[in-house]
């Protein structure tokens, strides 16, 4: 098999950093024919030293403009492919699909005032893509992104948060954007303490956000643990909102990586 007709590229690793002993970024550099739109990913593969590849599903961080991908990851205890990633250095090679997948875009919805990106972990990775993209600036009057972790270290991408709306083309439209960090095991300044569930249900959430989450106004991305996406997912649905899908257009929309 030729590389062109490889299903993956291989790609240089430009940077690695670490955000707490089992936190980091990595950066690589860009396939010229890699495609995808904000909110989406890509597999990453790593051959261990038996030769053998293992893949992952991996949200970009990085615009769809950037000249570079970046990733954001977790080290999972003896987990089979964090494991290996967590070990390249600079100049290494991961292997990335040539294609881009997934549906936590933003033309899962048709309609809507109020864009809410709710996060944990690892898992603001597609919603800082989707912020550093200029159509969800357009789209919506009100942007809010809440980034819930365990210990306020564990809050990764705060410089590139802060300037977001300081680039010139996003300034007009630094008004609509609020962040919301919660820390759910202490207490931190500036940051709600709590899990995200509990911040909907108490009313926290919206009176920090100055925004109500209603069916008519609000859309609901949700990325990260899986016991957070159906918690909240039947918290809301409970105010009437459901699943946003192609035949069927709603005010929720989740990923599945696989």
């Amino acid at each position: 098999m030729t590389a062109s007709t490889e299903k993956f590229t291989r790609q240089a690793l430009l940077d690695v950093q670490p955000v707490t002993a089992n936190l980091f970024t990595l950066r690589t550099t860009r396939d010229a024919g890699f495609r995808f739109r904000a909110g989406q990913f890509a597999r990453l593969g790593v051959t261990k030293a038996d030769g053998s590849t293992v893949w992952r599903a991996y949200s970009m961080v990085s615009s769809p403009f950037d000249e570079f991908l970046e990733f954001f990851s977790i080290v999972v205890p003896g987990g089979e492919f964090t494991s290996e990633l967590s070990r390249l250095q600079v100049g290494d090679t991961l292997l990335v699909g040539r294609q881009a997948f997934g549906y936590l875009t933003l033309d899962r919805f048709v309609d809507g005032r109020d864009l809410w990106l709710l996060s944990t972990g690892t898992g603001v990775a597609p919603f800082l893509s989707i912020l550093q993209d200029f159509e969800v600036w357009e789209k919506f009057e009100r942007i809010i992104l809440v980034y819930s972790v365990r210990e306020a270290r564990e809050l990764a991408y705060q410089s590139l948060i802060a300037e977001l709306t300081q680039r010139e083309y996003l300034q007009e439209y630094a008004h609509k954007f609020r962040f919301i960090p919660t820390v759910t095991r202490e207490e931190h300044p500036g940051a709600l303490n709590g899990r995200i569930t509990l911040l909907i249900e108490n009313g926290e959430l919206e009176r920090r956000a100055g925004v109500s989450l209603t069916p008519e106004h609000s859309r609901v991305m949700l990325c990260g643990n899986p016991q957070m996406i159906g918690d909240t997912r039947a918290l809301l649905k409970r105010r009437g909102m459901s699943l946003s899908l192609s035949r069927r257009p709603g005010q929720v929309a989740v990923e599945n990586y696989w």
